[in-house]
This record gives C-alpha cells, sequence and structure tokens, in this order.
C-alpha cells in the first residue's frame, strides 16, 4: 500500500469518544522522509471564553454549562494529546475571542498549556484575527516550550529529533488583507514541513476576508502539510501533497455551528500520513427537521419529536445536545397552533422531559406548517377565506412584493403599533422567515374565520 499513490480517500471518520478505540484511515503517501514517527494534533479557531451572548433569554437554558463549553473543549483537546502521546499541539489561530474580559482567561488557557509542557509536549500558536498582537492587550508570563509566531515575518522552527519543521506568522492586527503565503520560508530539506496559517483561503461567506490565498499558493510552496484556521466549518480542502485542512472550531457557540467540533489527531510515519477527525465538543448543536405531515393530535407530534432527537443523539450521550427543531409539513396541528399560539412549542417541550438517555435542551421550536386545506379548492371561494388564500398565494410567489406589503402594512398601522414595530424593517429578515410569517398569519387568520363559521 505505501508503495502507491492513493487518490479520492474518504473523508477522516468522527471518533466521538476520546477513550474509544481509534478507527484510521487508510493511509496517503507522501515523498518518503527520513524521519522518525511523528504524532501531532491541529486544532483551531478555540474561542476561549467566547461570551455566547443571548442565553439570558431563553428561559431554562443551560447558562453555566453553555458559556462553560469552550473551557470543556480545550480541557478535552489537552487529555487527548495526553492520552495519545502526541509530540506537538499546533493551534492555528483564534485562540481567545477579542481581548479578555479579565485574567482568568488568559490564566485559564495558560494553565492548559502547563498541562502540556509538564509532559514533553511542544505547542505552537498562531495568532489570528481574533488574537492579533493588536487585539489581546493583556499579558502573562509565557510558557517555555510553547512557540508563539511572530506577527513581523513569517518563521521557521526545526526540531531536528522529530525531524519536523513547523512554519508560520501570526496576525499583527485584526484585519490582514494580503497573502502571508509567499513570505513563507522554503521548506527544509529532509524534514516533514508544516505551514500553520489563518486564511479564509479564497473566501466564505460566513467569515470575513484575512489573509487569502489560494490553493495553488499553497502546494506551489512545498510543503507537507497545512493546517488552516479561521473557517469553522471542517473542510478538507486537499487530502495529500499536501495534506490541506481546516479543522473546524473545538466548539460550536451557537445554533448556526452544528454538528461534530473537534481536531484532528494526524500520525506521520516513514513519509506516510494517517489522519482522523476527534470530536471534542462538550455541547453539540443541532438542526433537526420534523415532518408532521397528516399528524393531528399532539401525542403523535410527541412520537415524531422524540424519534427524531433520539436518532440524532444516538450513540453520543457524553454531551449536551442543542436543539433547534423545525415543525414541517401539512398537519392539522397548524390549526391547533393558530388556535392556541405556542401550544406546540410547549408540546415540543413535554416530549423532550421524557428523554432519559441523553442530555437534550430545546434551543427552539419552529414552525413551517401548512393547513391541510384544499388549496385550490379555497381560492376559488368567494367568502373571506378565499380572499386570504389567494392574497397569501400572491404574497409568496415574490419575496421582494411580500418586502414591500409587509412595510406598507407597518407604516399604515404605526398608529396602533409602538414606535419599535412602527420602525421595523422587514428587510432585516430573510426571504425564509418572511415566508414563514406569512404562512403563520394565514393559519391564525383562517382558523379564526373557520371558528366564526366563515368556513362553512
Amino acid at each position: 500500500m505505501r508503495n502507491k499513490r492513493l487518490h479520492g480517500q474518504p473523508a477522516p471518520r468522527v471518533r466521538d469518544n476520546p477513550g474509544s478505540p481509534r478507527r484510521r484511515l487508510p493511509a496517503i503517501v507522501h515523498r518518503p522522509l527520513k524521519v522518525r514517527p511523528l504524532k501531532f494534533i491541529h486544532a483551531a479557531d478555540l474561542h476561549v471564553d467566547s461570551p455566547m451572548r443571548g442565553l439570558d433569554f431563553y428561559e431554562g437554558a443551560p447558562v453555566d454549562r453553555l458559556r462553560g463549553a469552550t473551557r470543556r473543549a480545550l480541557i478535552a483537546l489537552v487529555d487527548l494529546a495526553l492520552a495519545e502521546r502526541v509530540d506537538l499541539v499546533i493551534l492555528a489561530g483564534d485562540i481567545f475571542d477579542d481581548d479578555w474580559v479579565d485574567f482568568h482567561t488568559g490564566l485559564f488557557f495558560r494553565e492548559q498549556l502547563v498541562r502540556l509542557r509538564r509532559h514533553g509536549v511542544r505547542v505552537f500558536i498562531k495568532k489570528g484575527n481574533h488574537d492579533a498582537a493588536s487585539v489581546v492587550t493583556k499579558q502573562l508570563p509565557a510558557v517555555e516550550g510553547v512557540h508563539v509566531f511572530s506577527s513581523r515575518t513569517a518563521e521557521t522552527v526545526v526540531l531536528p529529533e522529530l525531524g519536523v519543521a513547523v512554519h508560520g506568522r501570526s496576525f499583527p492586527e485584526r484585519a490582514m488583507p494580503d497573502d502571508l503565503v509567499p513570505d513563507y520560508p522554503a521548506p527544509v530539506p529532509g524534514m516533514f514541513n508544516l505551514g500553520v496559517l489563518h486564511t479564509s483561503l479564497t473566501g466564505s461567506p460566513e467569515h470575513d476576508p484575512y489573509a487569502p490565498t489560494s490553493v495553488a499558493a499553497l502546494c506551489a510552496k512545498g510543503y507537507d502539510y497545512w493546517a488552516l484556521g479561521h473557517i469553522h466549518l471542517r473542510e478538507v480542502v486537499r487530502e495529500a501533497q499536501p495534506r490541506i485542512v481546516f479543522p473546524g472550531n473545538l466548539q460550536g457557540r451557537h445554533a448556526r455551528e452544528t454538528g461534530p467540533k473537534g481536531c484532528e489527531l494526524v500520525r506521520v510515519d516513514d513519509g506516510v500520513v494517517s489522519a482522523e477527525f476527534v470530536a471534542l465538543d462538550a455541547v453539540r448543536w443541532h438542526h433537526l427537521a420534523v415532518p408532521l405531515d397528516g399528524l393531528a393530535t399532539l401525542d403523535e407530534l410527541a412520537r415524531a419529536v422524540l424519534t427524531a432527537v433520539r436518532g440524532a443523539v444516538e450513540g453520543v450521550l457524553d454531551r449536551l445536545h442543542a436543539m433547534r427543531l423545525t415543525l414541517q409539513g401539512r398537519s392539522a396541528l397548524a390549526e391547533l397552533e393558530a388556535a392556541q399560539p405556542g401550544v406546540l412549542d410547549a408540546a415540543v417541550r413535554a416530549a423532550m422531559q421524557e428523554v432519559s438517555e441523553a442530555d437534550v435542551w430545546v434551543e427552539k421550536v419552529k414552525l413551517d406548517l401548512r393547513s391541510p386545506i384544499d388549496r385550490r379548492g379555497a381560492a376559488d371561494r368567494g367568502d373571506a377565506v378565499g380572499e386570504v388564500v389567494r392574497l397569501t398565494e400572491w404574497l409568496a410567489a415574490d419575496p421582494a412584493r411580500l418586502s414591500d406589503w409587509v412595510a406598507q402594512q407597518l407604516k399604515e398601522l404605526s398608529s396602533q403599533l409602538g414606535a419599535e414595530l412602527a420602525a421595523d424593517d422587514p428587510a432585516r429578515l430573510g426571504a425564509e422567515e418572511l415566508q414563514a410569517l406569512l404562512s403563520d398569519a394565514e393559519a391564525t387568520v383562517l382558523a379564526q374565520l373557520m371558528d366564526a363559521g366563515a368556513g362553512r
């Protein structure tokens, strides 16, 4: 196997429990290197003590556990490093989430570095946009054996005993519009060359364009592995020659950062690189769509929700699961919700009280339900029901028209609304959110019309 160059390797498997047996990937062959076996961890975007704003608005939210999740994830990373007896830990930027509120954040992080150094693990840190030299102003004594890359120039640290050369440069300022790769040093012959870079690469809609570069530029540098940071979604950009990886952030911080979060565990043996992703998150965020087509009772709703949630957490019971649930489909439950707003949210949360095998918190319940009425027949009616359905169809067909109509209604009703609502701009909402609001409004009006006898 090692004498062949492999292409199209499958993505590394996820290991959720650092204590479980490791599932290794097929080897990926690099150019031969005469070095001793090397094992390292590549992580990025720790955002230690990220504030997780807005949690106080969630009644019953496990606030302390959510806000402490970034710390617990870092402790898990150090535990993994010690259990695996790695040689290096590479942290590719955004260790912190801007300047510390106080020194407790820095002291906690330093304590974890000391744990690593007591066991002989070398640590390399590149500062990214959130912890650039100009951003984190507080200082603590350095930890011997922990190398923070210079922000003035790219540099190389050679470890002859490990046969590895580590290259990197920290951000001097938050904004870094230039490609840093051309200034990185040339590879050291006979060594495993590992580049550390915080970058948006060719761009991402979710992240600011910092230190942009290209895959071609990374390949041309001649390194064996590029440890990237900045993008919070894990991505193996290139499998080999060189291997280029965004590990994603260590801990999801809100409902938009879903799925397993963790680090890359990499082994290099005779030029052969094997890697696996290890999930270390203390809190895992989920978006779950729950189909309710044809369901009509709250008991049926509870069973559907329990099935979806239990399926999502199966086999991963050692962490808190934060759920955003979207109830979808055509169901008589839409009419029940219109008549008793909030009843479906309450029913979902009641169902979660039955989950004893996992730790689950419902962050939000969203509704994307439609009434099971015959819309075509209703639209042909000459009464108020038909008028409501026709108006809804007309608005739903054009997102711009819907946004303009909502703005006009707010303006016309300004005297009856509070100042804050009257001045609200529907453009701040996405098309999907406006469509959901329109659907909810239609269901509410139709339920009232039916109760008043207009539907008979």
